[in-house]
């Protein structure tokens, strides 16, 4: 019986991904040999949260049969040539490395299309997988595993949906592990085994690529000491973050904003400053996109729509633990306005991933009955002159579930603007995020 084909990469990708799922505790990295490799690798990259990136690989055609590889050229500037073929061919010394030489242009021009000023990726002590939509002859895959192999990985694993058996067996000498979904003992064309075979655009790998860096994120060691920018992915949008991680930090704090503001607030800026002086690492990120904050900036409706504020600070708190490395930290959420709502609300349904919270001059009230739910320990900052928030603020401090405290900075109003007022938010919230992060 013939075995069901693919519908297309995507769904290639998927079913790839299941057979893949073991490597994910080796936090592998995912190469895709651009084009068609990439929809499929794209899928396992996703699965397995690793990052993706291409390795390019342009076959040696034949002048007068384009399609017939007699080798291929990587990135790296490795060479694969096929002597069984070229003893079937008229091709002299010269006729190759011309042809060479114009791969190598080739190789190096798509690199740059592709990666753009990003460098290479690091593979040294790593587990690669090495993913294409199939392996017809294995010329391509070959050049590729031998430069992947020069940069000393920890282990290649070669894995794609379709592959000739006998390519498959002379390829496994060249990677640690090979795993192929079907090997038809006749493959003609890879095409033959997918429903929708259409080519890869060079677009369409830009994209996936682009989508990946988003959900991943950088490399998580590559953060700390310096501020980066994030780009966080949260249903259907993508929202941006200011991430800065001191020396040995001891905890990170996720700033979620109210109305009106924005992750460039002076103030607080000058509250993550300050708390990055004790060890801890913020992230000040915006619950709106930038046309979202335009539309809210005529009417003030979405500032105050609780629930997707709520929805978009736990998007971003599982995206910053499945992220790793500073995400993994002891989580703390700092609230202002009504992003202090969405902060308790992300607190009572996250309730193992946030350790604290504190709320500057914050609506908790808007947070309904999750905080009666709430059982991080909550610090909520009002100023004395603010007198409506200062009672709002009263009246959720007798619903929360956990530990907490109401502090009341005296002559402090609502933006807290007076004179050594920010200084004491600054100084309340460090000590609380200390004692339940550190």
């Amino acid at each position: 019986m013939r075995p069901i084909r693919f519908r297309d990469r995507v769904d290639a990708g998927q079913r790839l991904a299941a057979e893949l799922r073991g490597f994910a505790k080796d936090r592998p990295i995912v190469l895709a040999l651009p084009r068609g490799g990439v929809p499929v690798a794209a899928e396992v990259a996703r699965a397995l949260k690793a990052p993706l990136d291409v390795w390019v690989v342009r076959k040696l055609g034949v002048p007068w049969q384009p399609e017939l590889g007699f080798g291929a050229v990587a990135e790296g500037g490795a060479v694969y040539l096929s002597d069984d073929l070229l003893e079937q061919l008229d091709l002299s010394e010269e006729d190759i490395g011309r042809a060479v030489e114009a791969k190598r242009r080739e190789v190096a021009a798509r690199v740059k299309l592709f990666r753009g000023e990003r460098p290479p990726p690091v593979l040294r002590g790593r587990t690669v997988l090495l993913v294409d939509d199939g392996i017809a002859t294995g010329g391509t895959v070959r050049a590729a595993l031998q430069t992947i192999r020069a940069e000393g990985p920890k282990a290649i694993v070669l894995a794609v949906p379709v592959a000739a058996p006998e390519a498959l067996q002379s390829l496994s000498r060249e990677a640690d592990r090979v795993v192929a979904l079907l090997t038809p003992p006749e493959l003609r064309a890879i095409g033959e085994w997918y429903e929708d075979f259409t080519q890869t655009s060079d677009d369409e790998v830009q994209r996936l690529l682009e989508r990946s860096r988003v959900e991943q994120g950088p490399p998580p060691g590559d953060v700390q000491g310096h501020e980066v920018t994030l780009r966080i992915p949260a249903g259907d949008v993508t929202l941006e973050g200011d991430l800065a991680v001191p020396t040995a930090a001891r905890g990170l704090v996720v700033f979620a904003h109210g109305s009106g503001s924005s992750r460039k607030s002076p103030r607080n800026r000058f509250v993550a400053e300050a708390l990055r002086e004790r060890g801890l690492a913020t992230l000040l990120f915006d619950l709106l996109t930038p046309a979202e904050e335009r539309r809210d900036a005529v009417d003030a409706h979405l500032r105050f729509d609780i629930p997707l504020l709520a929805e978009r600070l736990v998007q971003v708190t599982d995206w910053l633990q499945a992220w790793g490395g500073p995400g993994a930290l002891p989580l703390g959420l700092f609230g202002a306005s009504t992003g202090a709502a969405a902060a308790l609300i992300a607190a009572a349904q996250r309730p193992d991933a946030v350790k604290a919270v504190v709320s500057r001059g914050g609506r908790p009230d808007l947070a309904g009955e999750a905080q009666f739910e709430v059982r991080a320990p909550t610090l909520l900052i009002v100023g004395g002159d603010d007198a409506q928030v200062l009672e709002l603020n009263r009246e959720s401090y007798a619903r929360l579930g956990g530990p907490k405290e109401l502090a009341v900075v005296p002559g402090a109003t609502h933006l807290f603007e007076e004179p050594g007022a920010l200084e004491e938010v600054a100084r309340l919230a460090g000590a609380w995020f200390v004692r339940f992060l550190g």
